[in-house]
């Protein structure tokens, strides 16, 4: 963000006039519509400025493309100024997950996103690119940095997206997501943020064998103590941790699981999102029939574990993370290649 701040000012742009010219931004709208506040005189040089500005703000992100779901969601792919991509999806109910990488480093084996690896970091204009563009379709209250990438991996970079976004995007601190499988460096540097996010932890399992093998570079925390530190960011910030629970078919769904997440569940302040895994092609995983996952969270709530059971949004559109990038880049190579 320095970067855009810097052009501001080098025009004349002082705090007030930068705090209104990334409002706008923010909120989808044209930077001029900024201007036109009677309180508030910007210098001549900074309105002349202002196509420039906004040509570089509007560069961060393109939408390459949109693809819209029978349930409300709309996914993106997003062009970025070096022509990687990522995606974003605005959700129903105003919600908007957004990338923090280019690829991922953990390598979750049933997520798209990782097989490629990590190519690199978002920066965090680029972050709160997404949102402006997500914004200038409908409105967006709540953003969950859930979709390509570990947010921990980058987390300056996320953490100030998550500033900016708190500060002058007009979203409520616990609807700013910040979704993880954990970092040792994780739990101290969100408290110190001014803006202190929800936290989601991608827990999958309660066991650390199966873990290392779902979530191959991930950090190696025994399932306890993940909960443990997560439960007291929790009680710390005041709202409650999500612990995001991807249902596979075989693996994570059994009776031996689900007892084990219930002891450790109850009594802590967090819910527990029973999501059923959305089908990758190419990959030998499954989502549980619908009544296993319903019997699975109907267990939770009888032994006090608040839980919900999501409906994973766009699977119409290719709704896992990462696959419309990956179908996309055959295509773009073809077109490359044509040229």
């Amino acid at each position: 963000m320095q970067r855009v701040l810097n052009l501001m000012r080098e025009a004349g742009a002082r705090p007030a006039h930068e705090k209104r010219l990334l409002r706008a931004w923010l909120a989808g709208r044209a930077l001029r519509s900024a201007t036109t506040a009677r309180d508030l005189q910007f210098p001549r040089t900074l309105l002349e400025a202002l196509p420039a500005i906004e040509s570089h703000l509007n560069a961060h992100v393109r939408i390459e493309s949109e693809h819209p779901g029978s349930d409300g969601s709309l996914r993106f792919l997003l062009a970025l100024h070096d022509q990687k991509t990522v995606e974003s999806v605005l959700l129903p109910r105003d919600g908007l997950c957004i990338s923090s990488q280019v690829g991922c480093a953990v390598g979750c084996v049933f997520c798209m996103t990782g097989r490629a690896g990590l190519l690199r970091q978002l920066t965090s204009a680029e972050m709160v690119a997404q949102v402006a563009a997500g914004r200038r379709h409908r409105p967006v209250r709540r953003v969950v940095f859930m979709g390509m990438g570990e947010p921990s991996h980058n987390l300056t970079n996320v953490l100030e997206a998550i500033t900016v976004l708190g500060t002058h995007g007009d979203i409520g601190h616990k609807n700013l997501v910040f979704s993880t499988v954990g970092d040792p460096r994780l739990f101290e540097r969100l408290l110190a943020n001014p803006v202190k996010p929800a936290l989601a932890i991608s827990l999958h399992t309660t066991d650390v064998a199966l873990r290392a093998q779902l979530v191959p570079r991930g950090p190696r925390f025994e399932p306890a103590e993940l909960i443990a530190l997560a439960d007291d960011y929790g009680n710390a910030v005041g709202y409650p941790v999500m612990y995001q629970w991807t249902l596979i078919e075989g693996v994570n769904d059994t009776d031996a699981e689900l007892e084990r997440l219930t002891e450790l569940m109850q009594g802590r302040y967090g819910i527990v999102n029973l999501i059923p895994y959305n089908t990758v092609e190419d990959l030998p995983y499954k989502r549980p029939p619908t009544e296993r996952a319903r019997k699975m969270s109907q267990h939770l709530h009888q032994h006090g574990v608040l839980c919900k059971l999501r409906r994973s949004a766009g699977q119409d559109v290719e709704g896992a993370c990462g696959q419309l990038r990956a179908r996309s880049l055959p295509e773009r190579a073809a077109i490359a290649t044509d040229a």
